[in-house]
């Protein structure tokens, strides 16, 4: 939970409070522990009206897409929400391939298959017969969930809709037809709003329970990644960025969906952006394998920072291996250093054993899919990116930064790190008259930060390893 102060065409930024999210494991499947999150929720209320005072411009909320929770007719929360990585989804294609074929989802939704989107976790509880469906009166995505709970409004945010293959990617509305043609309830879907919509003011029992005033409650850009784009402070220069964090999400802003085979053939999709832009992008795994090794070290009594695994990194060789993150091996959870080494083996490479190596292979092989991505946009949208802009954790990477720089040939200018806050903050101020337009707010974040810019140094080496790593997945 972050607190933002704009004054003199400045944002300041102070966290007040920061907590875990992880899933939960019941009886085999993976939910989010939503309840304990509301309760955080509350104590950085608490924080922020002992620190700020009662009284307060606005609050947004912004989280990952995909998941939802159901509520009854009373708002009460039916189940615990499963996380996309659940495997109750693996399968669930070959059932929605026989309602409907993936190029007609696409011009419909924007999206192609995806089997942990919202359409897809859906189909997995009517395949397994989960009452809740019948007796549901609302689907809440995570951040309206906790805005509904908030300020009592029961809402879909533009942004986060647009990811649940429920959602009509030119008209901006609930694909009705869709929805009823793969057996679902149209009943469950509440209305959307635009990104920067002002629901209502903070419940009273809320508000009384945290020492806060009758503060606005507003929904900003829901989806974290369409938050994270509003606040790029790009400049008049084509463009290309990167969401970096958990996972990397590439590409550019337009005024229209590209709603094309070859748009969809190259793994590209259209998600709703802040002030009824496009987000179209295409989706890679990101730091997750990295996170995922620093988790499995902790656990064996290696507890390296991550600077000091990037430290390592930086100095072992390059192209120990060339890895593809979007190989599904790097989905999977668990041991990740055994996941690196069955796809070396399965790909005739000499796994990499040191940490440092371990790491520079995953950043490695992100810069390289950066590299094919741009590849891709540049063809289907036919403007080229002149310079990259990462926002989020990975742009705090100074190595994952230059190795872009190197494998793109392309500058890249990193920051801010907390760019899905900015935004979320900034575009409380636009829905309240405080900012103009999106072209202001990306000014107030370029005079808000320190911005970083790593200059290319392309060589043949990383020619060689982009060849090897197109031949990894037959230039996929």
């Amino acid at each position: 939970m972050v607190v933002g102060t704009l004054a003199k065409g400045r944002l300041e930024m102070a966290e007040i409070h920061r907590f875990p999210n992880g899933p939960v494991r019941v009886l085999g499947s993976l939910y989010w522990d939503v309840l304990r999150l509301w309760e955080e929720v509350k104590e950085g209320l608490r924080q922020v009206a002992t620190q700020y005072g009662a009284e307060f411009n606005g609050i947004g909320v912004d989280s990952w897409a995909l998941d939802f929770g159901l509520v009854d007719e009373h708002g009460e929360l039916l189940c615990l929400p499963h996380t996309y990585r659940d495997a109750r989804t693996e399968g669930i294609i070959d059932d929605l391939s026989r309602h409907i074929s993936e190029w007609d989802l696409y011009r419909q939704s924007g999206l192609g298959y995806i089997p942990f989107a919202t359409l897809g976790q859906l189909l997995a509880m009517r395949k397994q017969g989960s009452p809740a469906l019948d007796v549901a009166q609302a689907l809440l995505f995570i951040p309206n969930l906790f805005l509904f709970w908030l300020c009592g409004r029961q809402t879909a945010e533009d942004t986060i809709a647009s990811h649940s293959q429920l959602y009509d990617a030119v008209k901006r509305e609930w694909c009705i037809p869709l929805v009823e043609k793969v057996g679902l309830p149209t009943s469950l879907l509440p209305e959307i709003v635009p990104t920067a919509t002002v629901l209502g003011p903070l419940l009273p029992a809320v508000a009384e329970e945290v020492g806060l005033g009758e503060v606005p409650v507003i929904a900003t850009a829901c989806h974290d990644t369409a938050a994270a784009a509003a606040a790029v402070p790009n400049s008049a220069e084509q463009y290309t960025f990167i969401s970096s964090g958990t996972w990397s999400v590439l590409g550019t802003q337009l005024d229209e969906p590209i709603l094309t085979k070859e748009a969809m053939a190259r793994g590209f999709v259209n998600e709703g952006g802040a002030c009824n832009r496009v987000i179209f992008v295409r989706n890679s795994i990101g730091l997750w394998p990295v996170q995922e090794c620093r988790r499995q070290w902790h656990q064996e009594g290696r507890d390296w920072s991550y600077g000091q695994l990037t430290e390592m990194a930086a100095q072992a060789d390059a192209f120990r291996a060339v890895a593809d993150p979007d190989d599904p091996v790097f989905f999977r959870p668990g041991n990740m250093t055994a996941n690196i080494a069955e796809f070396c083996r399965r790909t005739n490479q000499d796994a990499p054993f040191q940490p440092g190596e371990v790491i520079r292979c995953l950043l490695e092989g992100l810069a390289l899919r950066y590299r094919k991505s741009i590849n891709d946009l540049e063809q289907v949208t036919g403007k080229l990116t002149k310079v990259i802009h990462i926002v989020g954790g990975g742009s705090k990477n100074a190595l994952l930064c230059q190795l872009t720089a190197d494998a793109t040939n392309r500058p890249v200018v990193a920051g801010p790190a907390e760019a899905t806050a900015a935004g979320t903050i900034l575009l409380q101020a636009l829905a309240q008259g405080r900012l103009a337009s999106l072209t202001e707010l990306r000014e107030v974040v370029r005079r808000s930060y320190d911005i970083v810019t790593y200059e290319p140094h392309p060589s043949v080496a990383w020619d060689e390893a982009y060849d090897t790593f197109l031949g990894l997945g037959e230039g996929k």
